[in-house]
């Protein structure tokens, strides 16, 4: 008597994706949920905070950080990712804010400014880069930063200027002008955190739109 057997069969495709996708849901919900640990451990230890503080901020251990975020170059660009979203999201709004490309532009650096009043030790950490990491490497974070942050100020400015008759000079001064003012900010959040006497947010704003109020209105500076 030949037995028939019924070949052997896997997990079905459906059932397997379904499995997929719920784990996949569950590690972006607790990578979420540590990134946002260590933000909380950056702003309590500070700027040189390390994975053992993270972890017991998270309540758990390294090596479960370590699976989720890698190591701490790995951490560091999971944090700069989350401080990216929400410096393009306060920008992004602030840019719509305002009748004119200089109080856009205010409202911009004026955001930009109170998130480092507001979190000095997140802002330290994400300039403080790992030795994993190379300013002025591509693949930097900080710099994909700052170049996202330079596109909308150029976007701005460029309209402005074919706005005002000056469509010829824009493809020149717009990214120029643009990452310009990046530097100029970045240079003001540095002076923000090293200063004895401390400048506040909207005098500061107000003393970079004074710098580049004569170059938007087409003058010259006396």
């Amino acid at each position: 008597m030949t037995i028939k057997t019924e070949p052997r069969r896997g997990p079905r495709a459906g059932l397997r994706d379904g499995r997929d996708a719920r784990w996949e849901a569950h590690r972006t919900k607790r990578r979420r949920q540590l990134v946002e640990a260590a933000l909380k451990a950056i702003r309590r230890h500070g700027a040189g905070v390390g994975m053992d503080e993270i972890a017991a901020q998270a309540g758990t251990s390294k090596t479960v950080l370590y699976r989720h975020l890698g190591d701490k170059a790995g951490l560091y660009g999971a944090v700069v990712e989350a401080v990216d979203e929400t410096v393009l999201g306060d920008l992004g709004a602030a840019s719509q804010h305002g009748p004119d490309v200089l109080t856009r532009i205010g409202a911009m650096v004026h955001s930009y400014l109170s998130l480092v009043e507001r979190d000095p030790e997140i802002y330290r950490f994400v300039m403080t880069r790992p030795l994993e990491t190379t300013e002025g490497d591509p693949d930097d974070p900080v710099h994909r930063i700052t170049d996202r942050v330079s596109e909308q100020l150029t976007g701005a400015i460029h309209d402005h200027l074919t706005e005002t008759g000056r469509s010829d000079e824009a493809a020149l001064l717009a990214p120029a002008w643009g990452h310009g003012i990046v530097g100029l900010v970045r240079a003001t959040a540095d002076h923000f955190l090293t200063s004895p006497t401390s400048v506040s947010v909207d005098d500061a704003t107000h003393a970079v739109i004074e710098l580049i109020r004569p170059a938007l209105a087409g003058e010259s500076p006396s």
